[in-house]
């Protein structure tokens, strides 16, 4: 079972039998997100997960008998104001933060988040957003970006069958770069150097792909599978592109073209394929996730159209879970016991830390597809060989 409104379950039981009793107290938890600007359309469900699990967690007594007060600051799409957003929580007091779930966009507040000895959850998929690249304190609630890319490779060649793959590659962050380019070489160990028709480059921005699609049609022989590495507005431009100029292959992408919120900007798109943390579309074979996506919109009126409101809910559940076993809500006891996870059952999915790693990488990953204009989930897979280098 997970975090939930009725079980609160994946806790320890004294967080629901020998809690503290209720003090007027509260412990703070800080938001520091794209609330407004380019970047609010991925943020925005993952602040919604958030403050379901705040809520929550307040209605079974809180974490250690203190309700969470959340903090929170608009980063407005803006990364470098994410460092006055962590400055300006923290002085309200959090001891923890949620920042945007990207590393280019989160880092730079939870490099100062690290210095001052405070928590800095996110749903980045970088494993840089840990250890490596912010320091003991930063957590993702996400699959790694090269695990994700690999996964694609696996289930494309030994589930689909397809033998020949093209990867178009959005080269404006991370998150792209590292997936695509975990992409290319699980698929030349699956199929063979020969096996990748070719690699091409595009920027977000970029009004136009038209000299990459071309080289796509020139080809002599045609790939069974294009790979799309890229996130909204720019990649559902190139999908439109890309069936106006009659490939009509099947395009495989990651976790950021997530969702149907862009959707309407390629219409009836078929045989798209994305991975995701789990279907919103009331078919994901997991019941709890299942029941997340039933509670988050009787919560919010309204149906998720990403599925990252899972990563909100799984940080701010994972802080209470450790917390609770700490002891603590001093960062560096929360810090101790997250290290300690081992295929913990938050509402994401089974979830495991180290000391060294502070992301998730086996974690089962759900597929969804595009067929006709409409979405559905495919099934779960788990990445069998990969490398985070």
């Amino acid at each position: 079972m997970r975090y939930s409104l009725s079980l609160l379950a994946g806790v320890a039981t004294s967080f629901l039998t020998a809690a503290l009793p209720a003090t007027a107290d509260t412990v703070k938890f800080g938001l520091v997100m794209s609330y407004s600007g380019w970047f609010q359309p991925i943020d925005g469900s993952t602040i919604d997960g958030a403050m379901l699990a705040v809520k929550e967690i307040n209605a079974q007594g809180g974490v250690l008998g203190q309700q969470i007060e959340v903090v929170s600051f608009d980063n407005k799409s803006e990364p470098l104001l994410g460092a006055d957003g962590a400055l300006e929580v923290i002085g309200k007091g959090a001891k923890a933060i949620l920042f945007p779930s990207d590393f280019d966009f989160g880092a730079p507040g939870a490099f100062v988040a690290q210095q001052n000895g405070v928590l800095a959850f996110s749903g980045a998929s970088d494993p840089k957003w840990g250890v490596q690249g912010i320091g003991n304190l930063a957590y993702s609630m996400s699959n790694a970006s090269q695990a994700q890319g690999a996964l694609l490779a696996e289930w494309a060649y030994e589930t689909k069958g397809w033998k020949n793959a093209y990867v178009l590659l959005d080269n404006t962050i991370f998150y792209t770069k590292s997936l695509c380019g975990s992409f290319a070489a699980r698929w030349k160990q699956l199929a063979g150097d020969a096996g990748l028709l070719g690699e091409d480059t595009f920027l977000n921005g970029d009004p136009s792909i038209a000299a990459q699609v071309s080289r796509i049609n020139g080809l002599e022989v045609k790939p069974d599978v294009i790979m799309v590495c890229s996130y909204a507005p720019g990649g559902p431009s190139a999908l439109r592109q890309i069936r106006a100029a009659g490939l009509n292959q099947p395009i495989v992408s990651g976790e950021s073209m997530d969702g149907d919120y862009w959707a309407g900007t390629v219409p009836g798109l078929s045989d798209f394929y994305v991975v995701t943390y789990g279907s919103f579309y009331g078919d994901d074979s997991d019941p709890a996730i299942a029941d997340f996506f039933k509670r988050y919109e009787a919560e919010y009126g309204k149906r998720a159209d990403v599925s990252y409101g899972l990563r909100g809910y799984s940080a701010v559940q994972s802080w209470a879970i450790a917390a609770e076993r700490a002891g603590s809500v001093e960062p560096a006891a929360v810090a101790a016991v997250l290290d300690t996870f081992k295929d913990e059952p938050l509402a994401i999915g089974p979830t495991t830390f180290t000391p060294d790693l502070h992301i998730s990488t086996t974690r089962p990953i759900t597929l969804v597809q595009a067929q006709g204009g409409t979405f559905s989930a495919v099934g779960k897979a788990t990445v069998r060989e990969f490398s985070l280098e």
